[in-house]
């Protein structure tokens, strides 16, 4: 009898799996196509924001400005930068390398070049130039006697927290320099006061400061060349203020920028330094 008996066992099948059931990718192949792989530790500060190179220009950063035709207005960061700048162009002018220039007028963070031929080739020149820091021992040394006798010294000592009897040590122990000139004729911004002895303005101006009167405000002393108004605090005096300001002499100002000044204790009318 011929075809295939009912009893005979079907074929295996190795196709067990459902077509609809996929196996799981491989681990390697997680991640979503949208996320890519982190950036190397060395790449990841954002593209707009470079490193910043080392720094190995000595130059102070200044802005070259001009002022008329003929003249440079130098701007600076701070005034220990404009004294070294000032400093910097005197020295040049002594040695006959700075090309003409007729006045050198410092500011507080300015120093005006007036009477200048060609500015333009100046500023190009200032631009390159290598500016060396200050020293102590640069420039005239003026020593001003004081009697620290100030209506306002036992304020000062307040804000200094000592005793007012040691105001007088504290302020002539420190070197000054004339950074610049100004307010007055032979009136000037003496530098060298440490951050922990600035002290504010004070909060009513005087109508009247007589000649003499050595003050402070913020980072500056100054000794007052004639009486004036003035905000300043006042811890002393000056016994013979017309040494200031003397029109007849040479150089009719005491304090030029660039000057240091020693302030020297004397004693008072009472015998008290």
């Amino acid at each position: 009898m011929s075809g295939t008996p009912a009893s005979t066992p079907a074929s295996p099948r190795t196709d067990r799996a459902p077509v609809s059931t996929l196996s799981a990718p491989p681990l390697t192949d997680r991640a979503p196509v949208s996320r890519p792989p982190a950036p190397p530790l060395t790449d990841r500060a954002p593209a707009s924001t470079p490193p910043a190179p080392p720094r190995t220009d000595p130059t102070p950063a200044l802005t070259i400005r001009p002022a008329g035709h003929h003249a440079l207005l130098v701007e600076l960061p701070d005034a220990e930068r404009t004294a070294a700048f000032h400093a910097e162009l005197l020295r040049r002018r002594a040695a006959g390398t700075l090309p003409p220039v007729e006045e050198i007028v410092p500011g507080a963070r300015t120093v005006l070049l007036d009477g200048v031929p060609d500015p333009e080739a100046l500023a190009r020149r200032i631009a390159g130039w290598d500016i060396a820091p200050g020293t102590a021992d640069d420039g005239e040394t003026v020593d001003i006697p004081v009697r620290y006798d100030g209506p306002d010294l036992s304020d000062v000592a307040a804000l200094w927290s000592v005793a007012p009897g040691e105001v007088a040590g504290l302020h002539s122990s420190h070197t000054y320099r004339v950074a610049f000139c100004g307010f007055a004729p032979g009136f000037g911004y003496l530098t060298g006061l440490p951050q922990a002895l600035h002290v504010p303005r004070r909060a009513t101006p005087r109508t009247r400061v007589p000649a003499g009167a050595v003050a402070l405000a913020g980072p500056y002393s100054a000794v007052y060349p004639r009486s004036t108004p003035g905000g300043w605090q006042l811890i002393g005096t000056m016994p013979d203020p017309g040494e200031l300001w003397d029109p007849a002499r040479e150089r009719a100002a005491l304090l030029t920028p660039g000057t240091r000044v020693r302030f020297v204790p004397v004693p008072d009318e009472e015998g008290a330094a």
